[in-house]
C-alpha cells in the first residue's frame, strides 16, 4: 500500500522507466557536483580574494588616517593608488544600506567577508547603475577616515571570480550532450522490442508480418522463441485445416453415392428419413469445413464494414429472414480479412434467425474497434452458459431449439475463432430492445 503511489507515477512503458534510469543518475550527479561547487568556489575562493583585497584598502585607510588632511594624504597615495588600480575620492553622501543585484551569487560572501576585515566600513555598493539582472563590473566602498567619509571603487573582479558559472555551463552542456547520445542509443536498443512486440501483437490479430531477429542477445533470444512459436502455430493451424478439410472431402464421396441411391429408391418414409440424415451430413460437413476456413491466415484488405453488413442482411431477407438495420456510418475503411468476417457474421444471423422471428444489426466503428451486433428476439443463452456456447460441437439444448435449427454447433466457435484471429473477441448478452440474445463480434483495428 505504501509503495502504490510510487507505482502509479513513474512510467509505464519500457523507454520512459529506461529513460528515468538514465535521467536520475546525471541529475543527481549535477546536483552533487554544482553545490560542491557552489561552496568551494563563492565561499573559499571568494572569501581569499575579498580578504586580500581588504588588506589593500585597510593600507590605504591607514595612510588617510596618518596624513594631516584628506587632500595631502590622496596627494601623496596617488602613485600607489594608480598602481593597485583603486579610486578614492571623498564623499558627503548619507550612508545607506548594502546594494547588490538578486542575481550575485558570491555578493553575499563578499560584503560579509569585507565586514569583518575591515572596521571602518560603513556600507558596500554591488550593484551601481546596472539594471537588476545583471552584475555590476565595478565596487563601491563607503568607509569613514579620521578626515571624514571616502568612497574607495575598484573593479569586482578582483574580489571574486569573473566567471563563476563557466564550471556550470559547460558542465550542464556536456550532460546534456551525453544524455542525448545515450538516449540515441538507448531508442536504438529499444527498437528491436518495439518491432517484436509489433509482430507479436500483428500475430495475436491474425497478420503475420515480417520479423528479422536483431537487437542484443537477449531480445534475440525472445525473437527467436517468438519466431519458432509462430511457426508451431501456423504449422498446427494448416494441418488441422488440412486435416479437416481432407476428412470433410473423402466423406463427400461416399454421402453422394447414398444421395444418387436414394433417389434412383421409390420415395418412402425410410427413404425420405435417409435423405433428411444426409442432409444434416452434408450440413456438418459444411460446418467442418467452414470452422477449419475461419483460422486461415489470409491478408487483411480495405474494407467497408457498412457495405459488408448490408451484404449479410440483403442475403437474409432473400433468404426469407426479418431483418433489421440501424445506422450505419458511411466512408469508413478498415483493413479485414472481408470473406472471413462475413463468414462470421453470417453465423450470427443465421442463429438469430433459427432461434428467432426476426434481428436487428448494427455497427458501431471507433479509432481502437469496429463492433458487429446481431439481436434477435428468440429465448437467448443463460449467463452461465454462454463461455460454454461459444466452444465448437458444444450444443445447448436447454435454451435453443434443436428441432428448429440442426447443427454441430459451430456457429459461434466459427465467429469467436475469426473475431480471435484479429484481435478481438465475440460477446453474448442480452438484447435490451427485442429481448433475446446479443452477439457482438468486435475487432482490434
Amino acid at each position: 500500500m505504501k509503495q502504490g503511489w510510487i507505482k502509479r507515477t513513474l512510467p509505464r512503458s519500457l523507454y520512459g522507466r529506461a529513460a528515468l534510469i538514465l535521467i536520475v543518475p546525471i541529475v543527481t550527479i549535477q546536483l552533487v557536483v554544482s553545490v560542491q561547487f557552489i561552496q568551494r568556489h563563492f565561499e573559499g575562493v571568494t572569501k581569499q580574494m575579498s580578504r586580500n583585497m581588504a588588506r589593500e584598502v585597510s593600507f590605504i585607510v591607514d595612510q588617510i588616517d596618518a596624513a594631516p588632511s584628506l587632500p595631502l594624504a590622496l596627494q601623496d597615495l596617488t602613485p600607489a593608488l594608480s598602481a593597485l588600480a583603486i579610486e578614492v575620492a571623498p564623499t558627503d553622501q548619507a550612508t545607506g544600506p548594502d546594494r547588490r543585484s538578486p542575481i550575485d551569487l558570491s555578493g553575499r560572501f563578499v560584503i560579509s567577508n569585507l565586514y569583518a576585515q575591515l572596521p571602518q566600513l560603513v556600507s558596500v555598493d554591488l550593484r551601481g547603475d546596472t539594471p537588476w539582472y545583471e552584475v555590476a563590473k565595478q565596487l563601491r566602498l563607503h568607509l569613514k577616515t579620521r578626515h571624514g567619509d571616502v568612497e574607495v571603487a575598484f573593479e569586482r573582479v578582483r574580489v571574486s571570480a569573473s566567471n563563476p558559472h563557466q564550471l556550470l555551463v559547460l558542465m550542464i552542456f556536456a550532460s546534456i550532450l551525453m544524455t542525448v547520445i545515450a538516449f540515441i542509443f538507448l531508442r536504438n536498443q529499444l527498437r528491436p522490442i518495439r518491432r517484436l512486440a509489433r509482430a507479436a501483437e500483428a500475430f495475436g490479430k491474425g497478420q503475420s508480418v515480417p520479423y528479422r531477429i536483431s537487437g542484443a542477445n537477449e531480445v534475440r533470444a525472445a525473437g527467436s522463441a517468438f519466431l519458432n512459436m509462430r511457426g508451431r502455430i501456423e504449422r498446427q493451424i494448416e494441418q488441422r485445416t488440412m486435416m479437416l478439410s481432407g476428412v470433410s472431402h473423402d466423406l463427400r464421396t461416399p454421402l453422394t453415392r447414398m444421395r444418387l441411391s436414394l433417389s434412383l429408391m421409390e420415395e418412402t418414409p425410410e427413404t425420405e428419413e435417409l435423405n433428411r440424415d444426409v442432409k444434416d451430413m452434408e450440413r456438418m460437413l459444411d460446418g467442418f469445413l467452414d470452422f477449419a476456413r475461419s483460422e486461415t491466415l489470409d491478408d487483411p484488405e480495405p474494407t467497408d464494414p457498412a457495405a459488408l453488413l448490408r451484404g449479410v442482411a440483403d442475403k437474409a431477407v432473400r433468404s426469407g429472414g426479418v431483418v433489421t438495420l440501424g445506422v450505419l456510418p458511411d466512408g469508413v475503411s478498415v483493413p479485414l480479412r472481408a470473406v472471413a468476417i462475413e463468414r462470421a457474421v453470417q453465423n450470427l444471423v443465421n442463429n438469430a434467425l433459427n432461434y428467432g422471428a426476426s434481428c436487428h444489426l448494427s455497427l458501431d466503428v471507433s479509432d481502437k474497434m469496429i463492433r458487429f451486433s446481431v439481436e434477435d428476439d428468440g429465448p437467448g443463452i443463460p449467463a452461465d452458459q454462454r463461455e460454454a456456447a461459444v466452444k465448437a460441437f458444444n450444443r445447448l439444448d436447454q435454451s435453443r431449439n434443436q428441432n428448429r435449427a440442426p447443427g454441430v454447433g459451430l456457429g459461434l466457435a466459427i465467429a469467436s475463432e475469426i473475431a480471435r484471429s484479429h484481435g478481438g473477441v465475440l460477446r453474448l448478452g442480452d438484447s435490451g430492445d427485442l429481448g433475446g440474445l446479443k452477439a457482438e463480434l468486435v475487432l482490434a483495428r
